[in-house]
């Protein structure tokens, strides 16, 4: 569908000067080419299409536009000519010459001629053919095609826009071809581009293929009058080696299916504790449960609030999917135990794969909401607060530091659910509808079945098939249809789950029900997230009714299926197995509703059927094959005729034939009448007017014999007859499903490919990323927009779903969103955020790829198997989708009608390994799939120049499709392949090298280079030749789309068959007859390809590839060879001048320092190594180390050799590292080899004079605040190194103020925490205070990473806003960024000042010394101490091809130190100069020398975390291992009980000896009672490196300089001392130290205290402090330039060799470093654990009130409860006390006076009280645990039968519980519901506090009510304070407290009746009573009134 506009001349046109025209329909432009210096009349003969999606309707405008062209100005336009095209609509051709108007819509004389065609989407409008319009030869329609993309490229100056950068054109092959080829937009030409322009545009002259960037700019100039470089944007225009594809479509490169392969998995569960859990006085224990796994932990008694801390790992080697469909399942079960399985109290459930998509692959102390699968009306159940970590190999876990719990407790806050799941889930219920299969395979042998039909007489159908549905963790099964291919179900499995669940897929599965093995038939998974949408405008599941399709093995029935598991859903399935018509539907069930069911278990039960047509209208489909080459066929499979078979679904599948008759009748009933029918053959093309339907299917090419290539390969005689086949398939028409697809895959190719150009770019280091990155954005969002034009239509197609209307409701909304953002983030490209915008990008492209993937499926995909001698050996599977054919454009499949180069590969888990990584077959294979009554033009996309041959002659079988085509045009090329070298490749022998030699495949010829032996970046320098190769098709198009080269590389081995190293592909530059060989494209460039073996990249070739088409001359014509003169290789052609890099001469200087860690050669030690450094066949060695084991260092160290390098830095070769052994006799061994890839980060670069001017700068003066600690907090000094300010580090005054202010506000309310006493002070103050800092740094990145965010989408939004441009647009620019810095500036202000106010707050409390923690090993914080010594590992040993065998670690046989230095001679001057310079040491001036050094190594270990369980209980028993040489300690002796957390708080003394003993081994092992001890992990250190860096890693330097104290200076070297030695070594002036408190260091002048305290408090003038502050800003010192390490610990993980890759646990510790002819060092420092304080707490129970009353009085049915009261702490449940029972309490009050005293140990600085006890009676330790300080009170009733009842409690943190109500009637709910809000005390600071608290309980709605409140007494004591003043438990002696005043309400009523009336009635009824009383008296005296009323009456009126 299209509409064509062929625009001829404008006539009558005045004056002279250069046109263009624009012609506009529908919004989209296409710009004509210019015509230069024309007069009156501008023949523009150019045609334009566009390709449309609906009908053009009669109303619509066409637009042409004529403009005076002006490369520097804007164009003027001459006039427009507008048109409705009413009549075109009717007509369908039309030619018209009409005038132009001017802009006043006056007529003017100008006149324009042109003719218009429009073909509908039905076809309506006659059938044309497309050649009609090519009465000009010379014309390209691309020109106009690529027209329009200049418009956007450039940046919306749409009227300027003549020529584009970079702007592609194709030579004119066919219009017809062309055509189809703008409607691709922009780019298909731009699409990998060398960039050709036709032969007869420019005269002749190429464009070069990357544009230079100043020419860019002269274009851009012209074009846009003066643009803003800032706002071009570019088209592709990076050069790969691919050309403009038009006939031909990429080849996939990676190979290895990795889908169902196993792989190692360890999931990690901590529970931490239980909250809020529902149920009275439970003993909870939590079981994890993973697949089949389960473990517990321990019972916790009496507690509604367990605290565990315990920890589980589970370990898996699994493929991927099944281990991401896994589902962990958390439950609380209560009072469990040896003979009852409890009882479930909830339970939480999430997948695998959910827990691995988080962050890091964990959550981190989250609380899960447990919820009663059986009771789905309650709430939640409880909270369980757990870590749950998923860690794959190779991954590796930050876990964030821990540190006290504060902010974890805020449950809503930090619930278990990934981020954007709502916290309240609902129940709802999943319903699966399953009605009908077709297509199934046979699952029975026939033998059975023939003895069946003997004996009964009846065929049935080989399968009794059912289906099974899994969902999170539960299974639905169909009833069992026995017999039949095409069973019918009607049934629905309902499901009832937490939504949205946490578990991603669903997996359907149809099985074969058979009485001795299940087995599945085949498997689909839906993913949920592809079904639904979480948005504002989301949408529920849903899905269908729709058909999946279902893959799994071949077809053919045998017993033992050896892809049984492709069944399962385990990797890519290679035959279509069945489809299964399906609807899922999910409905959120009302809990509240009475009539709902509780449980929910899975349910199934009957429905109806649904019509045929539901699904969509039947149609015919038909799929055309070409088979154009069958090359590189793998030798195995043997020499007898091979055939090729193509399927899809069922048809063509030679082994059942059931389903086709089947399918036919459907298709009749399907409501197609025969009218219907016969309408549409009279609206199909002409020459179709017989009905096809006698039209065999030929699904298989004949067989033929394989020829031989060379000895691994074969290819098929197919010269120029090429074998056809074609299958006629009836599917419901549901392509709008595809195309919708599409239209988003290729926004997302093209998306992907400008992505890849930008990573080019900046890694290549070209001009200009960021004008590529626009262009990229402009054609996003284009493409976005059209996709939204085109996806909306065919609204009402029969067989829409609701997931089809929903999710295109959704990829438009999605996608117009991505549109308008990619213009957004245009506009802010900019040179410097480029790589920010890239990332952004990305995501979009993954959102992309995500909305492509269609989960409702329609035709099944097509399989080509290759079989030889009846097997099926391989296969290649291709989605329908991509060779599904449209009318537009867009829509159409990728690889419809195009030539797809296919490589066929092993089904199944013959693919694994090795085995997949061989090609199986080379297929050049042509495609074409649509409906049937579209496939007039199927054959179009073929290559030209053949002639069909149908199957058989007579009239009326034109409309029949080939059987083959024979080729009559074939040209002749004469291929050449500058083979230069390969680097970084794979090592295939064991020593660690190859003998790589290079196999070049091209059409069916193919050649070898030579083999150089033993290295692993070949450098052949290699010209192959390939002569007289003959290419079938039209020459031009084989200019334009030569096929590809495959190049493999082997290693040659002396013995068998060479081994595959790897491949890539290449396509050639192609030069026909008539071309000139010259520059731009010739001779061709040298470029890198990616070698690829398997899925893993194996190293690059750096090659060029040419074509040179051999005309009638012969080869006499092509261009001459140009060889180097000095070759001397023989028959070996060198790579050709021109090809070979540019050479410029080089020094390489090696430092040799020695060698480490050689492990053995052939079992024989290594004696006397040698290094040999090779780079470009030069090369150097170093003097033989004499003795290895005496002394590995080398004596001479530094030597150099002069070699040619390429000047362009990319080019440069590798440079190979060899150590070899010197063996008796003049032998040699080879120990290992390293390549060093990249030269880059060793050439020596003159340091850039202009940027650091330090000599002018004058004096830079630094004051540092006098009291050093609280500095850190305050600011950060920056220096300007050429100003001359005085920076001051100080806090402002007014912060000062506020600061007191805040104190006098506090005040009020709390004692203000005294200064610590210096004495109490130790390391472990220290280190705590240190990690809350590395805590408050973590908040406060991701704040400002928030804040970040926030402020970019504030500019977006600005940016949407028109923002009015400036006179010039530079100017503009920057008055809009001055505006914008004023408007932040104070904002951003009052924000630091904020944050420095609370900061200030915390410091102030406590000036603790602090150190850095890092939380990763230190030499990752400092580049691994490489600042000068560099560490290369040496290899030796093949690479292990499987996953599991050989890790990169076990080939590592030692590190070779050293370091090198590149740069072009001659030397620089600034370097030799140098007054100090060694022409000894070139570059490496000042290193130290390599004598052997002695030195004292202490470690200190802090604590390890996390550590994997050793032990059967899930605990292990740690203790340190440290080996350094042969020094081993083991602490033994010293092992932790039961600890996955210990804290070791010890250090070692170790003498060792550099070099000989430098890695220091730190191990955690865990003791056992019997047998061995067990590795739990290890950790090495390098302590070389540490040593001589010159970060200076021996002793970190402190924060604050002291003598004494917990902070006391550890170096035996001063502060000044180590200042005067580094200034030294620098060769900087200084220090200078001068009178109050200034030190110069260079020109640097620091500002200080100069008074230190001794320990008697004396002070004393010292320079000590000063030098330290210029030590912690030694990194700012001109010409230092490194920071030096501070003290600090280190956090390492924890490695054990049997599981490589995967933590273990991690280890915080760091190493000190003294050498031995220094001054001793002091005492090492004491970190050995804190003790736990003992203390005592003192809680009395004063009164209760208003406590529920739980009994009924038997006479009077008067409530009443017996009231006591029980207290604990937390963890020491058994230590419960209680206190003597209130009996009776009528009101709730109940009065007790009874203290508890409950003693404990606790830890101050964590806030956890430490218990000690035996796990059980067989424990051989106590075990230690440590708990938060936690009070628990609780409120019990009575009973004397039965058990007690529960009537409410209150937990209190000890460190910070709500303060006590005054008075009872001040004390309510809120204490506990809001306690976040309410001041907080702890008793740890108060020591006594006294008030009422409320006790709580959950009602059956699951709400917290009152049920009592207590006047209670809190008082602490330490243990001496205790001793001091006893007091007694209860009421007792020493200190008693009195007896409570109880009324005496415990009687018997009839005993004393009146005083149970008083109580009873008076009690309760006292209102009545007295209200009744006062009626009565009343009543009284109203009787008495009309009692003497009347007497007195009488009296008064007697008058008596």
């Amino acid at each position: 569908m299209a509409l064509i506009v062929h625009l001829r001349t404008v006539t009558d046109l005045r004056g002279k000067g250069d046109r263009i025209a624009k012609v506009a329909f529908r919004g989209l432009s296409f710009y004509t080419r210019v015509l230069e210096n024309c007069e009156d009349e501008a023949r523009f003969n150019e045609s334009f299409r566009w390709p449309i999606a609906s009908n053009v309707d009669g109303n619509e405008m066409l637009e042409i536009q004529v403009f005076n062209y002006s490369k520097v100005f804007t164009n003027r336009l001459i006039g427009t000519f507008r048109m409705v095209l009413q009549k075109v609509v009717e007509e369908g051709q039309l030619e018209v010459s009409d005038t132009l108007i001017d802009d006043n819509n006056s007529a003017i004389r100008t006149c324009v001629s042109i003719e218009i065609k429009y073909q509908a989407m039905d076809g309506t409008v006659g059938a044309w053919n497309d050649n009609e319009f090519l009465d000009d030869s010379n014309r390209s329609e691309n020109d106009g095609a690529f027209q329009f993309e200049t418009d956007s490229l450039l940046s919306g100056h749409s009227q300027g826009s003549g020529v584009s950068p970079g702007r592609s054109h194709q030579s004119l092959q066919s219009a017809e071809r062309s055509f189809r080829k703008t409607g691709k937009g922009v780019f298909s030409a731009m699409k990998l581009g060398k960039i050709r322009p036709p032969k007869e545009d420019h005269k002749g002259k190429d464009e070069p293929a990357i544009l230079e960037t100043e020419d860019l700019d002269r274009k851009a100039m012209r074009l846009g009058g003066g643009l803003d470089p800032d706002t071009i944007s570019l088209a592709s225009v990076t050069a790969v080696t691919t050309n403009v594809s038009n006939k031909r479509s990429k080849p996939d490169i990676k190979m290895e299916p990795s889908a169902g392969r196993p792989m190692d998995y360890q999931v990690s569960i901590t529970i931490i504790e239980a909250r809020q859990l529902v149920g009275l006085n439970m003993d909870p224990v939590v079981c994890v449960e993973i697949g089949d796994e389960k473990k517990y932990t321990s019972m916790k008694e009496s507690t509604n609030c367990p605290y565990y801390n315990e920890y589980f790992v589970f370990d898996f080697h699994v493929p991927p999917d099944v281990m991401f469909d896994k589902i962990i399942k958390l439950s609380v079960i209560h009072s469990k135990n040896l003979l009852r399985s409890g009882t479930l109290v909830g339970t939480f459930k999430l997948d695998v794969g959910t827990v691995y998509s988080q962050q890091e692959h964990q959550f981190y102390h989250k609380w899960a909401i447990l919820s009663d699968p059986d009771d789905i009306t309650a709430g939640v159940k409880g909270y369980l607060k757990c870590d749950i970590a998923v860690v794959g190999k190779g991954d590796n876990i930050k876990t964030p530091h821990k540190a006290n719990e504060t902010d974890e407790d805020d449950i809503e806050g930090n619930l278990l659910l990934p981020e954007g799941v709502p916290s309240e889930r609902q129940w709802a219920r999943f319903y699966v509808k399953i009605y009908r299969a077709e297509g199934l395979p046979k699952m029975n042998t026939s033998l059975m079945a023939n003895v069946k039909k003997a004996f009964i007489g009846e065929n049935k159908d080989l399968v009794d098939p059912y289906v099974q549905v899994l969902f999170a963790g539960q299974k639905g099964k169909t009833s069992v249809q026995k017999s039949s291919y095409e069973p019918i179900w009607n049934e629905q499995i309902i499901f009832t789950e937490m939504f949205p669940p946490l578990c991603k897929r669903m997996k359907i599965q149809i099985r074969d029900s058979d009485k001795v093995n299940d087995v599945a038939i085949g498997t689909h998974f839906i993913d949920l997230r592809k079904i639904a949408n979480d948005g504002d405008k989301g949408f529920l599941p849903t899905l269908g009714p729709a058909w999946v399709n279902m893959y799994g093995s071949t077809r053919n029935y045998t017993l033992m299926d050896e892809h049984q598991d492709l069944n399962e859903g385990l990797g890519e399935g290679v035959s279509f197995r069945a489809r299964l018509l399906i609807s899922i539907a999910v409905e959120i069930l009302d809990t509240t509703s009475t009539e709902i069911m509780n449980s929910t278990d899975v349910q199934t039960e009957g429905i109806q059927n649904i019509s045929e047509n539901v699904t969509g209208k039947i149609e015919e489909f038909f799929l055309f094959g070409a088979f154009l080459e069958a090359t590189m066929i793998d030798r195995k499979i043997g020499d007898k005729p091979i055939t090729f078979e193509v399927t899809i679904g069922n048809y063509g599948n030679q082994i059942d034939g059931v389903n086709k008759p089947a399918m036919h009748k459907k298709k009749k009933e399907g409501g197609e009448s025969d009218e219907e029918e016969s309408e549409l053959i009279q609206n199909s093309s002409e020459d179709e007017t017989e009905d096809d339907g006698d039209m065999v299917s030929v699904s298989s090419t004949p067989p033929m014999k394989p020829v031989i290539t060379d000895r691994n390969y074969f290819h098929l005689p197919y010269f120029e007859k090429k074998p056809c086949t074609y299958i006629k398939s009836w599917w419901q028409d549901q392509r709008r499903r595809l195309y919708n697809a599409n239209i988003m895959d290729k926004i997302a190719d093209k998306l992907e490919e400008g992505l890849n150009d930008v990573q080019e770019i900046i890694k290549t280091e070209k001009a200009y990323p960021e004008r590529r990155l626009r262009g990229v954005l402009e054609e996003l969002g284009s493409g976005c927009s059209r996709f939204v034009t085109l996806a909306d239509k065919d609204q009402n197609q029969a067989g829409r779903t609701r997931l089809d209307r929903e999710r295109l409701k959704f990829c438009m909304r999605e996608l117009e969103n991505m549109s308008q953002q990619a213009k957004t983030i245009r506009s802010q490209v900019k040179k410097n955020t480029v790589k920010d915008k890239l990332k952004l990008v990305q995501n979009f492209l993954q959102k992309l790829r995500f909305l492509a993937e269609e989960p409702q499926h329609s035709i099944p995909e097509v399989f080509i198997w290759m079989i030889s001698n009846n097997k099926r050996i391989a296969y290649a599977r291709i989605p329908s989708k991509d060779i599904l054919y449209s009318i537009v454009d867009e829509e159409m499949g990728k690889e419809c009608g195009k030539v797809k180069t296919v490589f066929l590969k092993l089904p199944g888990k013959k693919g694994f390994g090795p085995a997949g990584w061989t090609v199986q077959a080379k297929m050049e294979i042509y495609l074409w799939l649509g409906l049937n009554k579209q496939r007039k033009d199927f054959l179009s996309g073929l290559p030209n120049g053949f002639e069909e041959n149908k199957a058989l002659k007579g009239p009326g079988l034109q409309s029949f499709p080939p059987i083959s085509l024979t080729y009559t045009m074939k040209q002749i090329f004469q291929l050449r392949v500058h083979m230069y070298q390969a680097r970084s490749l794979f090592a295939a022998d064991s020593s660690g090298l190859s003998d790589p030699f290079a196999r070049v495949f091209f059409s069916t010829h193919s050649q070898c280079t030579e083999v150089l032996n033993e290295t692993l970046c070949p450098t052949w320098d290699q010209l192959l030749v390939f002569d007289h190769v003959e290419l079938y098709g039209e020459a031009s198009e084989l200019r334009d789309d030569p096929p590809i080269i495959v190049i493999e590389i082997y290693d040659q081995d002396t013995v068998g068959k060479a081994e595959f190293i790897g491949r890539t592909f290449a396509k050639p530059i192609t030069k026909m007859s008539d071309e000139h060989y010259g520059p731009p494209r010739f001779p061709p460039q040298l470029e890198y390809y990616q070698i690829y073996r398997g899925n893993c990249t194996a190293g690059d070739l750096l090659a060029a590839f040419e074509l040179l088409q051999i005309g009638p001359g012969g080869k006499a014509e092509l261009p001459p060879i140009d060889v180097p003169t000095d070759s001397e290789k023989g028959p070996i052609l060198p790579v050709p001048m021109g090809v070979r890099p540019v050479l410029s001469k080089y020094r390489i200087e090696v430092l040799f320092w020695g060698l480490r860690d050689l492990k053995r050669v052939n079992l024989a030690q290594v004696d006397r190594p040698r290094v040999d450094i090779e780079c470009a066949g030069k090369g150097v060695q170093s003097a033989v180390i004499q003795n290895y084991k005496k002394n590995p260092n080398f004596s001479t160290l530094v030597k150099w050799f002069e070699v040619d390098l390429p000047e362009n830095e990319l080019l440069h070769p590798p440079l190979n590292i060899r150590v070899v052994d010197c063996r008796a006799f003049g032998r040699y061994t080879l120990v290992g080899s390293h390549a060093v890839g990249s030269l880059r980060k060793f050439i020596y670069r003159a340091p850039d004079r202009n940027a650091n001017n330090w000599a002018t700068a004058g004096e830079i003066v630094v004051n540092m605040e006098p009291e050093p600690p609280v500095k850190k907090m305050e600011t950060v000094v920056k220096l300007d190194a050429t100003s001359d300010a005085v920076v001051k580090v100080d806090v402002s005054e007014e912060d000062k103020e506020k600061e007191k202010k805040k104190k006098k506000k506090k005040g009020g309310e709390e004692i203000e925490e005294e200064e610590p006493d210096e004495s109490m002070l130790d390391w472990w103050s220290k280190y705590f205070a240190s990690i809350e800092t590395l805590k408050e740094q973590l908040r406060a990145q991701e704040a400002a990473a928030a804040e970040a965010e926030e402020k970019e989408d504030m500019e977006i939004a600005a940016e949407g806003a028109d923002v009015k441009p400036d006179e010039s647009p530079m100017k503009g620019t920057k008055g809009k960024e001055k505006g914008k810095e004023k408007t932040k500036a104070p904002k951003e202000d009052k924000k630091k000042k904020n944050q420095m106010t609370e900061v200030m707050d915390k410091k102030n409390k406590q000036k603790i010394d602090e150190l850095q923690v890092y939380n990763k090993e230190l030499e990752n914080e400092y580049d691994n101490f490489e600042d000068w010594l560099h560490t290369f590992n040496l290899y030796r040993g093949k690479i292990g091809d499987d996953d599991d065998s050989v890790t990169e670690d076990e080939r590592i046989v030692g590190r070779y130190k050293g370091s090198l230095c590149v740069y072009k001679m001659p030397l620089p001057e600034d370097v030799t100069k140098e007054a100090s310079f060694d022409p000894n040491f070139g570059m490496f001036q000042g290193i130290p020398n390599n004598d052997p050094v002695n030195v004292l190594v202490r470690v200190y270990v802090v604590r390890a975390t996390d550590l994997h369980p050793a032990d059967i209980n899930g605990k292990a028993d740690p203790y340190v291992v440290i080996k350094l040489g042969k020094t081993e300690i083991k602490d033994k002796e010293n092992y932790i009980s039961k600890q996955l957390n210990p804290v070791f708080g010890k250090s070692f003394d170790i003498e060792a000896t550099f070099p000989m003993e430098s890695m220091l081994t730190v191990a955690v092992f865990d003791w056992d009672l019997v047998g061995t001890d067990d590795l739990i992990g290890e950790t090495k250190i390098d302590l070389e490196n540490r040593y001589y860096s010159k970060h200076r890693a021996t002793c970190g330097i402190s924060q604050s300089y002291a003598i004494h104290g917990y902070n006391a200076w550890r170096d035996p070297m001063k502060p000044t001392q180590i200042l005067t030695k580094l200034c030294k070594e620098a060769k900087v002036d200084g220090p200078h130290f001068g009178p109050g408190g200034r030190v110069k260091v260079a020109n640097r002048v620091f500002l200080g205290p100069t008074e230190i305290e001794d320990e008697n408090g004396l002070k004393k003038q010292t320079d000590e402090h000063l030098a330290l502050t210029v030590l912690h800003h030694w990194e700012e010192i001109p010409h230092a330039c490194y920071k030096l390490v501070p003290e600090h610990v280190e956090t390492r993980p924890l490695l054990n060799p049997d599981k490589p890759g995967i933590e273990q646990g991690r280890i915080e510790m760091w190493v000190d470093m003294f050498p031995m002819d220094m001054p001793a060092p002091g005492p090492a420092i004491d970190i050995s654990p804190r003790k736990p304080k003992k203390y005592e707490l003192r809680v009395i129970i004063w009164n209760t009130d208003e406590v529920i009353l739980e009994d009924d009085d038997y006479f009077t049915g008067e409530k009443s409860s017996d009231i006591f009261v029980r207290g604990w702490l937390k963890g020491q449940q058994e230590d419960k006390q209680d206190t003597d029972v209130h009996y009776h309490s009528l009101t709730g009050e109940g009065n007790f006076n009874w203290r508890f005293i409950f003693p404990f140990d606790y830890l101050v600085a964590e806030e956890k009280i430490v218990i000690s006890k035996k796990e059980s009676m067989f424990s051989w330790d106590e075990t230690e645990y440590k708990i938060p300080a936690r009070l628990t009170l609780q409120v019990w009733d009575a009973d004397h039968f039965s058990a007690d009842d529960f009537l409410g409690a209150i937990e209190l943190d000890l460190n910070r519980f709500p303060r006590g109500a005054k008075t009872a009637k001040q004390c309510s709910i809120d204490m506990v519901v809001n306690e976040q809000e309410l001041p907080t005390v702890s008793i740890f600071k108060q020591k006594r506090v006294k008030g009422w608290w409320p006790f709580v309980a959950r009602n059956e709605n699951d709400e917290m009510e009152l049920t009592g409140k207590v006047e209670a007494e809190l008082h602490l004591l330490t243990a001496e304070e205790a001793e001091k003043s006893p007091a007694g438990l209860a009421r007792n002696e020493p200190d008693p407290l009195e007896k409570p005043n109880r009324p005496d309400t415990s009687f018997i009523w009839f005993m004393n009746p009146l005083k149970s009336i008083r109580y009873f009635i008076w009690h309760n009824y006292r209102w009545l009573i007295l209200k009744i009383l006062a009626l009565v008296l009343l009543l009284l005296m109203l009787g008495l009134f009309l009692y003497s009323m009347p007497g007195y009456l009488v009296k008064k009126l007697l008058g008596a």
